[in-house]
């Protein structure tokens, strides 16, 4: 089959010669655009990462596809409706970062906690005062977990151990879990106003579209610190703005914005003639945030160690194999 893997790192190339004996497979670094769909027009297998925006304009150019393994957990840029209409299936590597995630969480939120980059900038210019770095201790404070899936749980492990509380907001609540790591589940909106943290791990789609807006702010406790390592989604980034510069908001510690690949590539707002409009006030709002010295943004960069890159391209090959021998797996509904 001809399988065309995308956004891949030269050593993600060398990975995929494990394909080259059964399969014809490309590799190529860039993201997938609607203008640069002709080139694996054939594939029949495409492997992306999260920055191929793979909608509905990029798809249909792509006559023969029958596979999308994508290297991620999220799936949110896949149009899956299309997919299922077209007979296409769509896998995903659900589970490699578990630790990897949550560790992360706690590097946004100790760095936030005890004003690290000031510190260490400072530093590094020859200042050694401590004026205006004082922090706070994580023991004893109030985290509230809003998605207590696999990642959320090894948050709250985490959490447990530096000694904090911690309550869980989850549609589907595991009782046996809360019981063994010593946690409480909560609605969202008690949750919200007892915590001193909030870290959100939900998926982005239409049920967590703009989940913690202007309302939920207000709900959350004054000084209280934002976490967001799921999707950029989850979160109104403009009513994120207006809660920090009121100073409602103590802080936020950001992996994921909304308008990513814009972030990334902003001469992609003039390109595509015809498209839709962009949500260039969103955008304009994720360059405020950078200015705020309380909040801390990386590249989404939680996943990135190197023990879950080596899970995730092992798995994205696996669902590869496994479709071409007709026993598919990690199929997204």
């Amino acid at each position: 089959m001809k399988v065309a893997v995308l956004e891949a790192e030269q050593w993600e190339h060398e990975a995929c010669l494990r394909l080259a004996g059964a399969h014809q497979v490309t590799c190529s670094a860039g993201a997938l655009t609607e203008a640069s769909a002709g080139r694996v027009s054939d594939a029949e297998i495409l492997s992306p990462f999260v920055y191929s925006r793979l909608d509905a304009g990029v798809l249909s150019k792509l006559p023969e596809l029958k596979f999308i393994a994508t290297r991620s957990t999220g799936v949110d840029h896949i149009d899956l409706a299309y997919c299922r209409s077209h007979g296409i299936k769509v896998a995903n590597v659900p589970a490699y970062g578990d630790a990897t995630v949550a560790e992360h969480v706690f590097a946004l939120l100790l760095g936030l906690a005890r004003n690290l980059v000031d510190a260490a900038q400072r530093t590094r210019s020859g200042r050694f005062d401590q004026a205006d770095l004082r922090g706070f201790e994580l023991k004893d404070k109030t985290i509230a977990v809003v998605g207590a899936g696999r990642i959320g749980q090894r948050v709250i492990a985490i959490a447990r151990g530096f000694g904090m509380r911690v309550y869980a907001v989850d549609a589907r609540p595991q009782q046996h879990a809360a019981r063994e790591l010593g946690f409480r589940y909560m609605d969202l909106e008690p949750a919200l106003a007892a915590a001193d943290i909030v870290t959100l791990h939900v998926p982005a789609d239409e049920t967590t579209a703009k989940l913690i807006s202007d309302r939920e702010f207000t709900m959350m406790k004054p000084g209280a610190i934002l976490i967001n390592t799921a999707r950029g989604a989850v979160v109104d980034v403009e009513a994120l703005v207006r809660a920090l510069a009121d100073g409602h908001l103590g802080g936020a510690g950001l992996d994921v914005l909304p308008q990513e690949p814009e972030l990334r590539d902003e001469a992609e707002i003039f390109r595509g003639a015809g498209k839709p409009t962009r949500d260039l006030r969103a955008l304009v709002a994720n360059h405020v945030l950078l200015r705020f010295p309380n909040v801390l943004v990386t590249p989404h960069n939680a996943y990135n160690t190197k023990e879950a890159i080596v899970r995730i391209i092992d798995a994205t090959l696996d669902n590869i194999e496994a479709f071409a021998r007709g026993e598919p797996q990690n199929l997204v509904p």
